[in-house]
């Protein structure tokens, strides 16, 4: 199969849907659909006649998952070109929001109208409904002898990875975490597997209410263990990040089964990814830590250590209102929008020589990360997971089934690139604290850290026990980077219970206006 990148600046596949913008339902509602048969556009009907078509269909749900649509149509990369970062970087406290940009993500201050929640929950729900119309019609296609039934079982394999990705990042927003009941039977998001594009589907769909948590989680281990079995183990260097691959879906499985504190199920998916005692590799895909910290964002589409990201280029990309590289970025030509926060800069358990702590950039202001450095172009890739952190989701899984020797290998592998001050002697509690504060530096600028405080909160004992304390923005805030100054940082934002309604997100009024079974089933409070 191609390169994706031979896609990119072809054909974007916009499936026709009835004219209703319901957003769970419709494939998109990006446009007004007004041309029956747009030039630039394949229907349903012409999009699944040819091979060369069919792949141009199965790309098309990576760009709905790179490049989804805003408010009037405009692109800022929802929900996986950049904003899946933005977001669940903005609900924690390790990120420090600057301007109105993110301001309500920030503050909590969110409704069922808010555009950052709402586009998100709309955007995402394109993605599985673009994925559930080419899932269909390469079965068709696979039926009519269009292609091999290898051919389209890869094909399905890669978009329901990504509608298994989707349906996650909707349960870590909308959802209570998979703890919250002791079988997790409470409401988590509507689960998609038949594509809305009639409008008798359309009129069904109007009457799905929620799936509960642990059907939503199934479905999505379902989706990934298909993807496991007919992926391909690796491609061709422009495509092996940007396309799904076995060991892509592997890695999403062991950060799944993480969330649903399946802790054996989590070592059990790690080690297929995992050989070595102190340094690691993986025998499928060949991912490794690379021997710099920097080394995966200096080369974003070309390393060891990154096993799937979200291509952006320089002529499809989240825009200047939404780019990884405009919004956190402060060097020339960036926007800097979003910084490091003082809270985990002065952190006790971040070391002083740390290798992480170069890879910024400070103003006068404040100190931004430098993972994301292209804001001229805006052709930095949009991170999903990187084997550092199939590393430590295994350490943390075996520190609290006990093991932890191999626990404190694995998590000294991330951090002993970076810093000589590695652990010893830790187990119990102590250990998976080190192990979740690792995460919190590793993981730094990535969106990672609000999936941590949603799967811990209600736990309540490796992290905050709801939405944390945060520092406000103010006009300077380089006093607060060293703790000895005696200027430590107030958060002034105050510190959230997980028991209070805005822990999760609502389910949009969009979506509550016309699903009468929805508007029954809001979340609390909203």
């Amino acid at each position: 199969m191609k390169n994706r990148s031979f896609i990119k600046n072809k054909l974007k596949l916009a499936l026709l849907a009835p004219a209703v913008c319901f957003s769970l339902m419709l494939t998109s509602c990006e446009k007004d659909v007004v041309e029956l048969d747009p030039f630039d556009r394949l229907t349903e009907a012409s999009a699944f006649t040819t091979p060369e078509r069919v792949e141009l269909a199965v790309a098309g749900v990576y760009d709905a998952a790179q490049s989804g649509f805003y408010a009037g149509g405009a692109v800022r990369g929802y929900p996986f070109g950049a904003a899946h970062v933005e977001q669940g970087d903005n609900r924690g406290e390790d990120m420090l929001n600057l301007e109105a940009f993110y301001a309500i993500t920030y503050g909590s201050t969110y409704n069922a109208a808010s555009a950052n929640n709402v586009y998100h929950f709309e955007t995402l729900y394109s993605v599985i409904n673009k994925a559930n119309i080419v899932i269909e019609g390469v079965e068709k296609a696979v039926a009519d002898g269009l292609i091999t039934p290898e051919v389209g079982n890869a094909y399905l394999g890669e978009v329901r990875m990504l509608r298994a990705l989707s349906n996650h990042e909707l349960l870590v927003h909308f959802a209570r975490p998979y703890n919250h009941t002791a079988d997790a039977s409470h409401p988590g998001v509507p689960i998609r597997t038949i594509p809305v594009n009639t409008p008798a589907r359309v009129e069904e769909a109007r009457q799905q209410g929620r799936n509960t948590v642990k059907e939503g989680y199934d479905a999505i281990l379902a989706d990934l263990d298909y993807a496991e079995t007919n992926l391909p183990e690796t491609r061709a260097a422009g495509a092996k990040i940007s396309r799904a691959t076995k060991g892509a879906a592997i890695a999403l499985k062991s950060r799944v089964k993480l969330h649903m504190r399946d802790w054996q199920g989590v070592v059990t998916e790690g080690n297929k990814l995992i050989t070595g005692t102190t340094t690691f590799t993986s025998p499928i895909g060949g991912y490794a830590l690379t021997a710099s910290p920097d080394a995966p964002w200096a080369s974003n589409s070309s390393n060891s250590e990154s096993i799937f990201s979200f291509m952006n280029t320089a002529n499809d990309n989240a825009s200047v209102n939404g780019s990884l590289g405009q919004m956190y970025f402060a060097g020339t030509g960036g926007r800097g929008l979003v910084a490091i926060s003082p809270l985990i800069w002065n952190a006790a358990f971040w070391p002083a020589n740390d290798a992480r702590r170069q890879i910024i950039t400070t103003t006068s202001r404040a100190i931004f990360t430098r993972k994301y450095r292209d804001p001229q172009t805006q052709t930095d890739w949009s991170p999903i997971i990187r084997y550092a952190e199939v590393l430590l989701n295994v350490a943390e899984a075996e520190s609290r089934l006990g093991n932890s020797g191999r626990a404190l290998d694995l998590l000294n592998a991330v951090r002993g690139r970076s810093t000589d001050q590695t652990y010893s002697g830790l187990s119990g509690d102590a250990l998976t604290q080190a192990i979740v504060n690792e995460r919190r530096i590793e993981f730094l600028g990535e969106g990672m850290r609000w999936k941590d405080i949603h799967r811990l909160a209600k736990e309540g004992k490796f992290g905050p026990a709801g939405i944390p304390a945060k520092v406000a923005s103010t006009s300077n805030h380089i006093p607060q980077y060293n703790a000895a100054s005696g200027t430590f940082p107030a958060a002034t934002i105050p510190f959230i219970p997980y028991d209070d309604f805005r822990f999760i997100w609502p389910i949009p009024v969009s979506e509550v206006a016309s699903n009468p079974v929805l508007a029954a089933q809001q979340n609390p409070g909203y």
